[in-house]
């Protein structure tokens, strides 16, 4: 049976936590306002080559990616504050309790 990961916080109420779950990358337009509010090291900028392929950013090798996209590259860091989600002006993310 799984269950939802709730906190009870000071003030009686419960909050469950979100975790970033999934990140759109045909919105995404690589701003990185997300990268800079998330302080774990969750999210990542790569490059899109002409194909769709992410390629890591090489500032030597620009030619080789169409546009930027973030991606997730450390799901495990995520502290579900959902701040990501908030200021993205395309609205890529979506977010999931965890299942206990």
């Amino acid at each position: 049976m799984n269950h939802t990961f709730s906190v009870k916080l000071p003030s009686g109420e419960i909050w469950t936590p979100t975790f970033v779950s999934t990140l759109d990358g045909q919105k995404c337009i690589g701003c990185g306002r997300c990268f800079r509010v998330c302080s774990r090291g969750v999210l990542q900028l790569a490059g899109v080559s002409e194909d769709g392929a992410l390629i890591p950013l090489d500032d030597d090798d620009e030619d080789e990616y169409q546009k930027k996209v973030m991606t997730i590259a450390h799901a495990e860091l995520c502290i579900g504050c959902t701040a990501c989600a908030r200021i993205c002006p395309k609205k890529c993310y979506r977010h999931a309790a965890a299942q206990v």
